[in-house]
């Protein structure tokens, strides 16, 4: 597979998930716990699953790099494959904990990475939830003694196949899932105690909801009303938010649902449910979203797959630089995603540098609380 981006792979691994499970010991959490188990001679074998996953790439790894902490928690599996590896983060201790896992996650930052791959259970969920909520795609290797969450992939094989479609840029599905732990304590106990601590975005095999299907495929009305549903229902729940509303005849749909007037090659602005800007400039749009909570929808335009440089030069480079790529939302049917297959969507910014930053994959809504995770590619 050749293209121009190189997938980034956050990969935190917790070595120490499992250990208590074949003891009988009901948990890993705990330093205690774990010591017990080590102790006993418990096997670790997060860092083997975690190969599992990885081997199923074996054909992808030139395609992708991983970015990842020294040792067990993810550099001694990654070399071991012959994967690129970048080293970002160094436990202080052998015996790491989960006050790592989110370190480890925060020096990732400044590498924006496109997925983050975590090995270990409920527990480590947790942490990793802490630091990414529902801003970054994420999938777990199930590792743990707990796996109440959702965020998991079955086996650590299937996680390694999941990861295998979003590198190859086929379309995924892309789910809220939960976040789910219980009470060691307790369990202990014979005391069974879930709680639940949110939700983040976990890659799936691709998904056609049956609301929008007619006769197996996508009826366009059907899934524009879902479309719509789901947009409407941002703007609703964040009133204070200003949502710059770009051309097309996707967001055209949206704006009418909305029962708002709208500038069908133009650029317009929304807050509250109420056009407060039509037909914008760039010098307007920068002017009436300066300092102020802002997301941008915009579709396709165009039958080459652009999302920025076609009809809507209103969306200037420093307009998007200020607005941020996890706050735009690419609206789209799975149909013409479908159509455009492995080419991708194109950001045409004028601004090189920036058009190689918002590459890589990226969350679309294709219907009501229904996305999947395609590609812009940089050119």
């Amino acid at each position: 597979m050749s293209t121009s981006h190189k997938f980034r792979l956050g990969l935190v691994i917790n070595p120490y998930a499992g250990i208590g499970g074949a003891l009988a010991l009901k948990g890993s959490d705990g330093a205690d716990i774990r010591q017990k188990a080590m102790a006993a001679g418990a096997e670790q074998l997060a860092m083997h699953k975690t190969k599992r996953a990885l081997e199923q790439l074996a054909s992808l790894y030139d395609c992708f790099e991983v970015y990842t902490a020294s040792g067990d928690m993810g550099e001694s599996v990654a070399t071991e494959l012959g994967i690129t590896t970048h080293i970002v983060y160094r436990p202080a201790d052998k015996q790491t904990e989960g006050d790592d896992t989110q370190a480890l996650i925060r020096a990732l930052g400044p590498y924006t990475v496109d997925l983050l791959l975590f090995a270990g259970g409920d527990g480590t969920a947790r942490n990793v939830f802490k630091e990414v909520g529902n801003t970054l795609p994420v999938l777990g290797i199930p590792a743990g003694c707990k796996i109440h969450s959702g965020v998991f992939a079955i086996t650590p094989s299937a996680a390694g196949k999941v990861l295998q479609k979003v590198i190859s840029r086929e379309l995924v599905s892309l789910f809220d899932a939960e976040v789910k732990d219980i009470d060691e304590e307790r369990f202990r106990k014979g005391e069974v105690r879930a709680r639940y601590y949110g939700e983040m975005q976990v890659p799936a095999e691709l998904n056609y909801i049956q609301a929008v299907k007619m006769g197996g495929k996508e009826s366009d009305e059907l899934v524009l009303q879902d479309i719509a549903a789901h947009v409407i229902e941002m703007m609703e729940d964040e009133p204070h938010r200003i949502f710059v509303m770009g051309s097309g005849s996707t967001v055209d749909y949206i704006m009418h649902a909305a029962g708002l007037d709208n500038t069908l090659l133009g650029v317009d602005i929304v807050q509250n449910m109420k056009i407060i800007a039509s037909d914008v400039t760039a010098s307007t749009l920068l002017a009436l979203t300066q300092n102020r909570d802002c997301s941008l929808i915009i579709t396709l335009i165009g039958g080459q797959g652009h999302i920025f440089g076609r009809g809507n030069q209103q969306l200037s480079p420093e307009f998007i630089r200020r607005l941020g790529k996890n706050n735009i939302h690419v609206v789209a049917t799975k149909t013409k995603l479908n159509q455009l297959g492995q080419k991708g969507m194109i950001a045409d910014t004028t601004d090189l540098a920036l058009d190689q930053a918002l590459s890589g994959p990226m969350p679309v809504i294709t219907g009501y609380k229904d996305k999947v995770l395609y590609f812009v590619r940089s050119e």
